[in-house]
């Protein structure tokens, strides 16, 4: 199966920073499903999965002892609302990254989730897999066995898998 996604509006980046806007290259553990109970069922995934709740949040200040973790709100450091009305969190799947441990500064919140509708941000088309639960960002090549594998990444916004799809 393969699907439209938008990256960080910086595109993919090989050096992660806290605030760049930019999606890390690399492959990534999927951690776990968070999902809105009330805009529909359970998608089946074999992932963990947590109920996000209205006093969810995720820590993005790269001084505190919580950053790049769960949290819950309300919550006195920089932090992302994961409860969000427009739709972009109602699946989100956290990404392994920069997690075990957590280094200030090199990234949090770094999701895999619905894009907004016509987003201007640089586009990327995803292959799934259920070989394995690793992923491997848009621009990067795919490693055999891996979940998510490249297809094609475009400024433009023309995503056609068909064009450059890659084998996994």
């Amino acid at each position: 199966m393969a699907f439209p996604c938008a990256l960080g509006p910086a595109g993919t980046v090989t050096t992660k920073r806290e605030g760049d806007g930019g999606t890390p290259r690399g492959r990534l553990a999927l951690r776990r499903l968070f999902r809105r109970a009330d805009r529909g069922p359970r998608p089946p995934s074999g992932l963990d999965t947590r109920t996000i709740r209205t006093t969810d949040g995720w820590c993005d200040a790269p001084g505190h002892r919580r950053y790049n973790r769960l949290i819950t709100l309300p919550f006195s450091a920089s932090h992302e609302t994961l409860w969000r009305d427009d739709g972009l969190y109602d699946l989100v799947v956290e990404l392994g990254w920069n997690d075990r441990p957590a280094t200030p500064g090199r990234g949090s919140a770094i999701f895999l989730h619905a894009a907004a509708p016509a987003s201007r941000r640089p586009q990327a088309a995803w292959r799934w897999s259920r070989a394995s639960s690793a992923a491997s960002s848009p621009a990067s090549p795919g490693a055999p066995g891996s979940t998510w594998s490249r297809v094609r990444a475009s400024r433009r916004g023309d995503v056609n898998p068909r064009a450059s799809s890659r084998s996994i």
